[in-house]
């Protein structure tokens, strides 16, 4: 009698009786699950309020790529000059009204998510994974959007980049899901509910969560509901000269260099003939104040009455052609918004400003002193502090 191996034998191949227990809990699951909670009528709403919050986010999030980086056929336009303030509070605040609708939703169906075997059929399973890109490409972005709007950076990658990709991924996986799954959601919801009172109550406790992380953040952009903003990290009169500051002169390292006497602005490049300021020689030039916001990437924005020079000013002194581009530069000798471009459209506008003064005072050195960018509708990370180079491109 010939004996097998023991790795051969029957028992070899038996798991474990923990193995055995997960695989037999995976298989039970959709019997536990009995609430009438999981079903398709509750995931149909919410995934239709989920659908419609992320494409509204995905929307405003393109504009503030393009205001950032815009394609080299279209330039963005200095007017209305509130319109990121509105396009990018928009994002920030309904992508944090859509967590609760998103972890209902997951709460929903993560029976369906957990199911045993993982896939039927080859179709079966391209359809798993696309979903899997789906919940897996929401939960990216609302994590490390949460993270970025609080400044805290716990991740290796550029935030920026990461954010504005995956966003493609999500948007793709989520247009093919509503493809695959329109039929079913629009039978569900056109069909009439027998028992509706403990649906309608999830749902209103889900849009009741949304609605509280609005009020409780929406002051951060809209300024009457400033003391309401208790979830913000910024609010809108708090801080140097009544504005917000994300980045300090000690956290940029120019405190030295724009207290020193010596300052100059250069206007340089491609002009008719070079031009250097001393802040005197600024301070002596057509004075001009406007009211504009500071609209920042994270959300918040907060207006202020600014006062100094126009830019389009300092340009026809060096005799700069009206279809330049301009790079304004600061005094920091490092970081990926250390410049920052400005078009014709902006420089031109006759509100976009070189400021000296805000709110009625010299500029704090944390907004800018002795110069700064201020422009209308441009995110907050291209109106340059501590502005000492205007080079014409």
């Amino acid at each position: 009698m010939v004996r097998r191996p023991a790795f051969l034998t029957a028992a070899a191949f038996t798991p474990p009786p923990a193995a055995r227990r997960a695989v037999r809990a995976l298989t039970e699951l959709p019997a536990r699950f009995s609430s009438r909670l999981h079903d398709e009528r509750v995931a149909a709403w919410l995934g239709i309020a989920l659908g419609v919050s992320v494409l509204t986010s995905f929307a405003t999030g393109l504009v503030s790529h393009f205001m950032q980086h815009p394609p080299g056929w279209a330039q963005w336009p200095s007017r209305p000059v509130g319109l990121y303030r509105v396009t990018q509070g928009l994002h920030v605040i309904g992508g944090l009204a859509t967590v609760p609708l998103l972890l209902a939703k997951l709460w929903t169906v993560y029976p369906k998510l957990l199911q045993w075997p993982p896939a039927r059929s080859a179709a079966d399973g391209v359809r798993r994974l696309l979903v899997f890109l789906l919940v897996g490409g929401a939960l990216f972005q609302l994590v490390t959007g949460i993270l970025n709007i609080s400044y805290w950076y716990a991740f290796p990658f550029f935030f920026t980049t990461a954010h504005y990709w995956t966003a493609y991924i999500l948007i793709g996986a989520l247009l093919i899901h509503v493809a695959d799954e329109w039929h079913k959601v629009r039978r569900t919801v056109m069909t009439r509910p027998g028992d509706a009172v403990g649906r309608r109550g999830f749902l209103l406790g889900v849009a009741a969560a949304s609605g509280a992380i609005v009020l409780t953040t929406v002051g951060e952009a809209f300024s009457p509901l400033a003391r309401l903003a208790v979830l913000a990290p910024r609010r809108p009169g708090v801080g140097a000269q009544g504005l917000p500051v994300n980045k300090s002169a000690f956290g940029a390292g120019v405190g030295a260099a724009a207290r020193d006497p010596e300052y100059r602005l250069i206007v340089t490049g491609r002009v008719a003939r070079e031009v250097t300021l001393s802040l005197a020689d600024l301070r002596a030039l057509p004075a001009h104040a406007a009211r504009l916001p500071i609209a920042c990437v994270e959300g918040w924005s907060a207006e202020a009455m600014w006062e100094g020079v126009r830019l389009r000013d300092v340009l026809e002194l060096a005799g700069v052609d009206g279809d330049a581009q301009v790079r304004v530069e600061s005094l920091e000798r490092g970081g990926r918004y250390r410049t920052s471009r400005v078009a014709p459209a902006h420089w031109r506008d006759p509100l976009t400003l070189l400021a000296l003064r805000l709110n009625g005072a010299p500029l704090d050195l944390d907004h800018g002193y002795p110069c700064r960018l201020i422009a209308p509708d441009r995110p907050g990370v291209m109106q340059t502090k501590w502005v000492h180079r205007v080079v014409v491109l």
